[in-house]
């Protein structure tokens, strides 16, 4: 009998990592898709996987209680963390900054609380609590019922920490269906945001099993299983990589030159970005290798702040642009997702530029796949207590890192055209150790994913 399986599906990354790889294509299980996604968006994924259905969620309106729980929860936990890890900066992931009175009354009232959560059983408590409240909402009712019609063999998510998927799991759990959830990212764990409690979790590596473990007790090893991720199976796949020649021509860029890629992120987790690139160019240039060195500028996919016109204004010959092919609709955050055009040009980024720029970005495994070197950047550009780079790579997600060899080090803008120099005549693969303690599987993901959920 074949297989049921609902999928729940609650952002856009969750789309490419687990619809556009191979984790449910010419599989023998019946798919249904749950979502709040818009007709253009299902539509697309229908052309990248076989979905029997698709069942859209009713919204979602988080009740005061449910959201005072969840954020108590997300405090203690942090606290617990920072002293399990010995790590103070995780505390960093518990935002202080609120506009609205009304928020800072209530963050200040959970801040409050928090400080008579002493013992890792009050957090489990809090949990319970949390659970329960959940099933207040009408919200839990209504997909109670959507799930009962369908009945799954198993409800599998592809975010641990989407708001919705909470009471979503609480209702599969009361209709004894067994539920799977992904660790979403390498850095999560630490942030205290697993907000579903699952019969089975699939992470990436060894290592983050044990990282699990240490923070969550309470789950069982047998509940955990390394499975990799399959978000970096593209890399392998013939048909998104094309030739060299192709791919500068696409994009007008020049063979005659080694490309450099500079990654950038969102406006919070690197403010000042557009100044690092600047920098990067303003190297290149003074020191003569802008005949043979080029960069090429991606911008992180969600960042449409505007906030790097002036830099390539002042380069253009130097640094070229290739926008990221994603798919925005800005009512609905849930419908911002990657194309597969998309995936092939990362892909191609990857395989056809000598090497990255970023500050502590996971860009460097996506560059290492192709055994290409990344460059970490090390210094700051201001005096701002609240962002530098010292307390970046403090976080402990950079712990993972068996040395500093993993990468380059630009310490300062002095540097920078000694150590791409450096970068650009590398032979040894220095990201590959990194990527083997992080990420297990890279090739073979997608089915041992599909072989627990079946199993």
């Amino acid at each position: 009998m074949r297989k049921k399986i609902a999928v729940l599906v609650p952002d856009g990354v969750g789309i490419k990592n687990y619809l556009y790889t191979r984790v449910f294509k010419d599989v023998d299980a019946e798919l249904t898709l749950y979502h709040n996604f818009d007709d253009e968006t299902l539509a697309e994924i229908k052309r990248q996987c076989d979905i029997h259905k698709t069942i859209n969620l009713p919204d979602y309106h988080e009740g005061v209680r449910e959201k005072f729980l969840r954020e108590l929860i997300h405090l203690a936990r942090l606290k617990y963390s920072a002293r399990s890890l010995k790590n103070p900066t995780i505390l960093f992931n518990w935002k202080r900054k609120h506009k609205s009175y009304k928020l800072k009354s209530f963050y200040s009232a959970v801040e409050l609380a928090a400080l008579a959560v002493t013992s890792y059983k009050t957090i489990l408590k809090l949990e319970k609590k949390y659970r329960k409240s959940l099933k207040r909402n009408p919200f839990f009712s209504e997909v109670k019922n959507l799930l009962k019609q369908q009945s799954p063999d198993v409800l599998f998510c592809t975010h641990q920490r989407a708001i919705n998927a909470a009471a979503v799991f609480q209702a599969a759990r009361e209709l004894d269906i067994e539920t799977a959830t992904v660790i979403y990212s390498w850095d999560n764990l630490p942030k205290a945001r697993l907000a579903l409690k699952a019969d089975k979790y699939l992470v990436w590596s060894g290592y983050m099993k044990e990282e699990l473990q240490q923070l969550y007790p309470e789950i069982k090893a047998s509940q955990i299983h390394v499975t990799g991720t399959p978000q970096f199976e593209f890399y392998s796949d013939e048909k998104y990589l094309v030739s060299k020649e192709t791919f500068f021509n696409r994009y007008k860029l020049d063979l005659a030159k080694k490309y450099i890629c500079f990654s950038g992120d969102d406006v919070t987790t690197s403010p000042y970005d557009p100044m690092y690139l600047d920098d990067l160019a303003g190297a290149i240039r003074a020191c003569g290798m802008e005949t043979e060195v080029g960069i090429v500028f991606r911008r992180c996919p969600v960042d449409i702040s505007g906030r790097y016109e002036e830099v390539l204004k002042k380069y253009p010959e130097l640094i070229v642009e290739i926008e990221p092919l994603w798919r925005y609709n800005k009512n609905r955050w849930t419908a911002v997702y990657p194309t597969v055009e998309d995936v092939a040009l990362l892909v191609n980024l990857a395989g056809h530029t000598e090497l990255v720029v970023n500050v502590g970005s996971t860009m460097a495994f996506d560059f290492g796949m192709f055994g290409k070197p990344c460059v970490f950047i090390n210094y700051d550009q201001t005096d701002d207590t609240h962002w530098n780079v010292e307390t970046i790579y403090n976080f402990q997600h950079f712990r993972s890192m068996p040395s500093r060899d993993s990468v380059y080090w630009l310490n300062d803008r002095d540097e920078i055209s000694e150590v791409v120099r450096q970068a650009l005549s590398e032979t040894k693969h220095r990201v590959l150790p990194w990527f083997e303690r992080v990420v297990e599987n890279p090739g073979t993901a997608s089915e041992k994913i599909y072989n627990v959920l079946t199993q």
